[in-house]
């Protein structure tokens, strides 16, 4: 079975920190995997307006935000001017695709997406993702073939986006398959590759799992035969920083299970989409996460 690797990467410290520790892991284990790049401002203290979203105490109270982020990044876009990571951090992006793998877009700003884009306009969406992509060009000189959602979240005009900008294939969603969205009853061009799995995040603090033994139930769920891919997402600020010691055993664990840890761009080169299913994408929620995600609906 192949498991894709999709590290979102959300913050300045994560891109300068996180990512050159997961690059080190990561070629440790021979694993392949897909970066996705906030580049545009960190404004990650503005997050702070989703205290009132149900379910965000909770979890931050069982994933010691503070700890994983630090005090500076939590202060960005309130007490802090919000720094340009794409200026800032570009020589840190650039080593990731040097090192061999492959990177993407995750947004311009990421709280900004998050937050707003599920109940903004299309003009309001274009700007977002035409920014990102330019900074990614900037950052890059290539045009990008892969777009990942902050926070699964988007809105019709985000997937129409997709084609338009060249896309080649995306995972913004949750789901159980690689699917094809429909866009106002038609397929789209852009085939998605949902996350599949639970992320660490959403399993820490939850029946008896913590930060030391979370790998556990992950591998329980890959270790019988069953779906012939799935797409694990991870973060720069997370398994990165704090969680990498946890990593390290996952990805030795399901190396051991006989899997290939791999990019989205190799998981994607051996379907046929085509052959995929078109499913729509709507407004759903995931287990140990707080609010609506975007989510395939069979």
């Amino acid at each position: 079975m192949q498991i894709a690797l999709k590290i979102d990467v959300d913050t300045l410290r994560g891109t300068r920190e996180g990512v050159p520790a997961l690059v080190r892991a990561l070629q440790h284990a021979s694993a392949g995997a897909t970066f996705l790049f906030s580049l545009g401002p960190d404004h990650t203290g503005r997050a702070i307006r989703r205290v009132f979203r149900p379910g965000f105490i909770g979890k931050v109270s069982r994933t010691s935000v503070l700890e994983h982020y630090g005090l500076r990044t939590l202060l960005y876009g309130t007490l802090l001017p919000g720094p340009d990571i794409g200026a800032r951090a570009g020589a840190q992006m650039r080593a990731a695709r040097d090192a061999g793998f492959e990177v993407g877009v995750h947004c311009y700003d990421h709280v900004a997406w998050q937050d707003f884009v599920a109940q903004r306009d299309a003009a309001w969406t274009e700007r977002q993702m035409r920014l990102a992509c330019e900074r990614f060009e900037a950052v890059f000189a290539t045009a990008p073939r892969v777009h990942g959602a902050a926070g699964w979240q988007m809105n019709e005009a985000a997937l129409t986006l997709e084609e338009q900008l060249g896309f080649v294939y995306a995972s913004d969603t949750r789901g159980t398959a690689p699917f094809v969205p429909l866009i106002g009853g038609r397929r789209s061009r852009v085939p998605q590759l949902p996350t599949t799995l639970p992320t660490l995040d959403e399993l820490i603090g939850l029946d008896g799992i913590s930060a030391d033994n979370v790998h556990e139930p992950l591998l329980e769920r890959t270790r019988a035969p069953g779906s012939t891919s799935h797409v694990f997402t991870l973060h720069a600020e997370l398994e990165g920083m704090k969680l990498l010691p946890v990593l390290t055993r996952l990805l030795g664990g399901w190396l051991a299970q006989g899997h290939e840890l791999v990019s989205l761009a190799t998981l994607c080169g051996t379907l046929d989409t085509n052959a995929l299913p078109a499913c729509a994408v709507r407004a759903g929620t995931v287990p140990g996460r707080s609010g609506s995600l975007a989510c395939q609906q069979l």
